[in-house]
């Protein structure tokens, strides 16, 4: 029995795991920080079309 050939087959097959698993982690958080920006940038336009007034802030008074 080959033990250094044995290690090299596991020390591959604990590097592929960690990779698969490391993309589908940065994968579902990437999925995540899109579904909130998404979110986010929703809720912007919204604000930004309840403000569109003309009458609201054309005249103010300054003192300074």
């Amino acid at each position: 029995m080959d033990i250094t050939a044995l290690n090299n087959t596991a020390l591959y097959a604990l590097n592929t795991a960690t990779t698969k698993t490391g993309e589908t982690i940065g994968l579902a958080m990437l999925s995540n920080q899109l579904d909130m920006t998404d979110l986010l940038s929703n809720g912007m336009i919204r604000a930004l079309e309840n403000s569109v007034n003309p009458a609201v802030g054309s005249n103010f008074d300054v003192s300074v």
